[in-house]
């Protein structure tokens, strides 16, 4: 089952590694947004695969933490962002 494990972390290793380039080569910044919040459900899904094989569910209310936190900074960017031609 350890193998199991290991193949998640690797795919989610991977995906923040492309998420992270995706952040950085945004052309807007909704773009960036959109990869930053990505790059949080991917911390979240990491640390899922933590719980899930550590077998130690004190994880779990920072996982809905960080899943309320990445909620309102979401939404409150989105409401008062300034757009991108305007200097």
């Amino acid at each position: 089952m350890s193998i199991v494990f290991s193949i998640a972390a690797a795919m989610l290793m991977i995906a923040a590694v492309l998420t992270m380039a995706a952040a950085l080569r945004g052309p807007s910044t909704l773009d960036r947004l959109v990869a930053l919040d990505v790059l949080i459900a991917l911390c979240m899904c990491g640390l899922g695969v933590w719980t899930a094989f550590s077998l130690d569910s004190t994880v779990v209310p920072s996982i809905v933490a960080l899943a309320l936190l990445s909620f309102v900074g979401s939404v409150s960017i989105a409401r008062f962002r300034v757009r991108d031609d305007q200097k």
